[in-house]
């Protein structure tokens, strides 16, 4: 059964993957044997998170890549993958946050989360689709979502926004692509301990808030979330897509 979760022979694509959440992935999707690439746009840890995902898996890359140019995304992908020699799992994690006031956001800064969080996602997705479809073979894609898919809280509107068009865009493109077994699914965390969350993490009264309205009573950590990542990628997922799966110690659940 345990060879089912394998992942031995493929090789992985991960959005922001040098830090946090995507780092995480990373590393449990090259434990289940993937050869793995992160792309980030910032140079230094790019290098820090391969040559620590070199030390236990030699097969592992990093590539600059700025999501938020995304007229030259396809190209950019393509280079990559022309690198690993193919592409067959593709997380799209990478995202930011901008927090303020709904009236208070600048057009610009509402842009500028969209274009990361959501459009990026969906330009890399249809150059994954599109190298798959014309060599006739199948794929998965994550899309890593965010309580902001179903709830949201002061002060992230276009986080927000941009978290609940990345849900239904799970379903759309499943639904576009289930007939080539491109299956697409995402993976929607909870409050998590990472750097984009560190003022929060930082607020006592806040943190205090975050474990009280938790069930498991704590806050994620990355390695919590990677597991299920190598899950929807493999084998014993074959009939899932395009679900989400929260994996946020109960919050979704409890009020």
């Amino acid at each position: 059964m345990l060879e089912e979760f394998s992942l031995a022979g493929k090789k992985a694509l991960v959005t922001g993957g040098n830090g946090g959440l995507g780092l995480a992935c990373a590393e449990k999707l090259a434990e289940a044997g993937a050869a793995v690439a992160i792309i980030g746009r910032n140079a230094v840890k790019n290098d820090k998170a391969q040559n620590h995902l070199r030390t236990k898996h030699p097969g592992c890359h990093s590539f600059i890549c700025d999501l938020e140019r995304t007229d030259g995304l396809k190209a950019a992908y393509r280079e990559i993958s022309e690198a690993m020699g193919g592409i067959d799992l593709l997380i799209n994690n990478a995202g930011i946050q901008i927090r303020g006031r709904a009236d208070e956001i600048s057009t610009s800064d509402f842009e500028k989360v969209m274009r990361i969080n959501c459009t990026a996602p969906y330009v890399l997705s249809q150059a994954f689709a599109a190298e798959r479809l014309s060599g006739k073979k199948s794929g998965s894609i994550i899309m890593i979502g965010s309580l902001m898919c179903e709830a949201s809280r002061p002060g992230t509107s276009p986080y927000t926004s941009s978290k609940g068009a990345v849900r239904q865009m799970i379903k759309a493109l499943a639904v576009d692509w289930a007939p080539y077994n491109i299956r697409v699914n995402g993976i929607g965390p909870g409050y998590y301990a990472t750097e984009m969350n560190k003022p929060l993490v930082d607020n006592p009264e806040f943190s205090a808030w975050v474990k009280k309205r938790t069930p498991l009573g704590r806050w994620g950590e990355p390695d919590d979330i990677g597991g299920t990542a190598v899950f929807l990628m493999s084998e014993a997922a074959r009939f899932i897509t395009g679900q989400i799966i929260y994996v946020d110690g109960g919050w979704l659940a409890a009020f």
